[in-house]
């Protein structure tokens, strides 16, 4: 590992103003005062009749929700002549309640259909799960991230539906990230995991219907699914997600707003490390350290790169177990000494720089203490560095070009 930083520091740093090269075309802000209008409302508005008379199986969670805030399943439930038979939760849980990497199980919940958990064990419905199933209706929200794992589910019950030939309708919602900017090394499929299933930048910048058509067109996973996608209405991909009109549900325990949403494309690396990322804390992502780290040497550090929409101060703080959140975080019960990230652009914020810089500069800095896990810094970032930078930096370039993916994308775009 010790050849990937000091050439990502280098590359990063030099490559900001190459900033239009990794970025979709550019569309001006939507004045339209109307709000986003969901797939899911759609779907109930004006589509409902393919989902009528129909036995349906529900992918999503928590953050399934219409723009009353009202539960997708409860919807189905109540809506005459449509049958929801299943439900299945992706990682975390139909409610949000499980930390990362905690494994569910569910028992028949009142009022409810039964409730299978795809985390754990079992990522996948079973032919018996989808016994009579005429449709699978997706609907969760994601953050846009490669290593967010709902995409990863998505993939899977894609090919379970092909298999079955059972048709498949994705309720498309915003990526909140925008959609007009990705970022991040293309995951080398030789690497390929739950975590990073498909060739697509850390920041990928489509919605999740887009993506779903990249996924079946691009032939990414195994079989043809029947696919519709039930489009959004005023979307469009230069938005924010906290300006399309729609509230922010927590999309998972530690995305607790739009700015961690934001910082965790990049502070998710850290997970890769012996770093605390924050949690344990109310500010998962937001703030990393490590009981041996001089915050104060550190937050300097990283100022005088002057890394673009971003400032670092010190900051003390103690992880702890959180119900929900948090199981043994790193350093459980110990001080902390780390930095907090405050956002002071997030146009100009670039989530995966600013985490492979503070990589970088944790190494330099600490380099008897800092450890990185190579196996597991290869799943994150998508590539094998110690393949990658064995003297020669020209392959750099290649690492981080994404004018293939950008091009083939377009051919799957929904939204100006």
């Amino acid at each position: 590992m010790k050849s990937l930083i000091p050439y990502l520091l280098i590359l990063l740093l030099g490559c900001s103003g190459n900033k239009i090269n990794n970025t979709f075309e550019r569309s001006s802000v939507n004045d339209d005062p109307q709000s986003v209008i969901l797939g899911l409302d759609v779907l109930f508005d004006e589509k409902i009749n393919l989902i009528k008379n129909k036995n349906i199986a529900l992918v999503t969670n928590q953050s399934g929700v219409d723009k009353e805030g009202r539960s997708n399943y409860f919807k189905f439930l109540e809506y005459e002549n449509v049958n929801l038979k299943v439900i299945f939760s992706p990682e975390h849980g139909l409610f949000g309640e499980a930390a990362a990497g905690e494994k569910l199980d569910y028992d028949k919940l009142d009022d409810m259909p039964q409730v299978i958990s795809l985390y754990g064990n079992k990522k996948r419905p079973s032919k018996n799960d989808l016994k009579d199933i005429d449709i699978i209706v997706y609907d969760v929200q994601d953050v846009g991230a490669r290593f967010y794992t709902y995409i990863t589910t998505l993939g899977y019950v894609m090919e379970v539906a092909s298999q079955a030939k059972i048709k498949i309708i994705v309720l498309d919602r915003p990526n909140p990230l925008k959609g007009n900017l990705i970022e991040g090394p293309l995951l080398n499929m030789d690497y390929q995991s739950f975590v990073g299933n498909y060739p697509i930048p850390i920041r990928y910048g489509l919605s999740i219907g887009e993506l779903a058509k990249m996924m079946v067109g691009e032939k990414w996973i195994k079989g043809s699914p029947k696919l519709s996608v039930i489009k959004m209405k005023n979307w469009n991909r230069n938005q924010w997600y906290d300006e399309t009109g729609l509230t922010w549900l927590k999309p998972s325990p530690n995305i607790p707003d739009l700015s961690t949403a934001l910082i965790y494309p990049g502070m998710c690396l850290l997970e890769a490390t012996n770093i605390n990322e924050g949690r344990g804390t109310d500010k998962p992502f937001k703030r990393f350290g490590a009981p041996w780290i001089d915050n104060a040497r550190l937050s300097n550090k990283l100022n005088e790169i002057k890394m673009p929409g971003v400032e670092f101060k010190p900051v003390t703080y103690i992880p702890t177990d959180i119900d929900g959140m948090a199981i043994n975080p790193t350093f459980k019960n110990k001080i902390c000494k780390g930095i907090e990230i405050k956002i002071i652009d997030r146009d100009l914020y670039q989530s995966v720089q600013i985490g492979l810089n503070i990589i970088s500069i944790l190494r330099d800095e600490y380099p008897n203490k800092f450890i990185i896990n190579d196996k597991r810094m290869i799943s994150l970032l998508g590539v094998d560095e110690l393949n990658i930078f064995n003297g020669m930096p020209i392959e750099l370039k290649k690492i981080f070009s994404n004018r293939d993916f950008i091009e083939t994308s377009k051919k799957y775009i929904l939204y100006n």
